[in-house]
This record gives C-alpha cells, structure tokens and sequence, in this order.
C-alpha cells in the first residue's frame, strides 16, 4: 500500500511540474509576442513620424482634405509640440471640420481644438501672420457662438477688430462684426458694421439685418428703405416674405393696421403655415380691440409654431 502510493505521488508531481513548465513556456511566448508587437507599433509610428513634414501637411491643405491635414499635423505635434506652422494649419483644418459638422458637439470640440491651438501659435507667431490668426480666432468665436448656449460674441469682436486693425484684409469681417454687434445688442455699432459691409458686397441677407437693427433702433422709417428694396428686387422668396413680416409689424407700430394687413395676407398667400403672420394678423385685431379674432389667430400661430414666443406671450395676457 505503501508503495503504491509513492508511485501515485510521483505521477502526480511529474504532471504539475510539466503543467507548470507549459505555464511558463507560453507565459514566455506572450511576452516575446507582445514585445514584438509594441516594437513593431513603435517603429511603424516613428517611422510614419520621421515621414511627416511641413510639406506633406501642406500638400493635403493645397488638396483640401481637412481631415488629413488634421491627422498628421496631430502627429507631428507629439513631438514638435510648439512648431507654429503645424499649429496654423492644424488649427484652421479643425476650424473647416467644425464648419462641415451636422453634430453640434463634435463641432464645439473640433472648435475648441481650433482656438487653443490658435492662441498657443500665437505667442511665437511672425508678425506678418499675427492679424490672418486673430482673423481666424474671431472667426471661430463668433462660430461657436452660433452653436452654444455661452456667449462668445465679445471675444469674435475682439480678435476681428484686432485683425481690422492690424492691417489684415477680409470681405466678411465688416459683416461678422455686424452679426456679433447684434448678438451682443450693440445696435447701433451693428448698423454701421453692417453698412461697411454693404459697400463691399451687397445681399439680402445683409440688407435684411440693417433693417432688422434700424427697427431695433427704432428707426422705423430707414427700417422700411431697406425691407421695400428687397420686396422688391429679391429673388429669395424667404427674406422676402421676412421682410413683408417685419414690414406689416412696422406698420402696427405706426398704427397703419389696414397696410399691415395687407403685408400679412401677403404673406400668408405665399405660405399659409407663417406663424409670424397669424400672430401680426392677432395684434391688429386687439388694437381695434376685438380680442375674440385676435385670441384665434394666435391659437393658429401657436398651432403652427408651439413655441412662438410673442403668441404665447399675448395669450396668457389676454
């Protein structure tokens, strides 16, 4: 019995031993297999790195391909962090990756890419390059001001008065000033942003903004100059019909009723869903104090819009 049972001990410590060796064995081949591979991922890296340069990144800015631009300017600086030239271009790639977003938070981060890369290059920047960079940074302000709930409007003017300043030469910044000005409810400096603007492109969408900022003003009569200019020379059927609106609410405040009706039938031959209309159509009548009719025009301009802010105000008021 005795015997019998060294014999199964043994046995039984000869398999733990060659378990255990197998063990290490292929504990050994992982390691090395892991070595290889770290290796391998390192030197393919560094490899790709050494391949990239200022002339590579500008060869896909030359082509237009942002995304590459971004990509390999984020690799080249891992390691030449403060280059100013990757910095430039890896900042304004993230600025028309922003732009070509639907998802409104992918852009606010490709946004935030743009601006801290911006700011960093410019402490060593050339000075030739400094106002084409403040452009850019007001630029991306004034962009992520559209798309958030923060303000950046002050900081969009900032940077693109900087770059006004600084001799920097640009079609929109007179018209990017006058969309910040209106944001920030800086009317007046708006208007006359947008009135430099006009003299170097003429649109109806500018010329509807320096009416929108003459009846903020209050001055009504230079507000209607600029709405009958594009009723009638217009092409967009949108700002024209905006404009009809704007007009019929001027003529409210001038108490002509029967010439904002007319602006508002207008309008409501053109697209009968105009919430903006039925809601002008509602004030005329509480004017004249019919507040019956007005009450089923706003419940129409709230049918349309839920969240018409000027229906809904009129409603819990009457």
């Amino acid at each position: 019995m005795k015997a019998n049972y060294n014999i199964e001990n043994s046995s039984y410590a000869k398999k733990k031993s060659n378990l255990l060796r197998n063990i290490i064995r292929v504990a050994v081949v992982i390691l090395i297999m892991s070595a290889i591979a770290f290796a391998t991922v390192f030197f393919i890296k560094r490899y790709t790195r050494d391949r990239i340069t200022i002339k590579t990144i500008k060869e896909a800015w030359e082509s237009y391909d942002y995304q590459k631009v971004y990509e390999l300017c984020k690799v080249f600086l891992q390691d030449d962090t403060y280059n100013n030239s990757a910095l430039t271009y890896y900042s304004y790639a993230c600025f028309f990756l922003a732009q070509s977003q639907t998802d409104t938070q992918q852009a606010q981060s490709y946004l935030d890419e743009c601006i801290n890369n911006i700011r960093v290059a410019l402490y060593e920047a050339d000075k030739t390059l400094i106002p084409q960079l403040q452009y850019m940074l007001g630029r991306a302000y004034f962009y992520k001001n559209t798309i958030t709930t923060h303000y950046y409007a002050d900081l969009a003017v900032k940077y693109l008065l900087l770059a006004k300043e600084n001799g920097y030469k640009a079609d929109d910044i007179a018209e990017y000033l006058g969309l910040s000005y209106a944001s920030l409810g800086m009317t007046m400096e708006s208007i006359a942003a947008f009135t430099e603007a006009l003299l170097v492109r003429e649109s109806d969408s500018l010329l509807l903004a320096i009416a929108e900022q003459y009846y903020k003003a209050n001055e009504l009569n230079a507000a209607e100059q600029y709405l009958f200019r594009i009723i009638k020379n217009s092409d967009n059927e949108d700002i024209v019909l905006k404009s009809e609106n704007l007009l019929g609410t001027i003529y409210i405040d001038k108490e002509d009723y029967e010439g904002a009706l007319k602006e508002f039938e207008n309008v409501l031959k053109k697209n009968e869903n105009s919430a903006d209309a039925h809601y002008g159509i509602g004030v005329i009548y509480e004017k004249q104090g019919n507040i019956v009719k007005a009450r089923s025009q706003w419940r129409k301009a709230l049918k349309i819009q839920v969240n018409h802010a000027g229906a809904l105000q009129k409603m819990s008021e009457n």
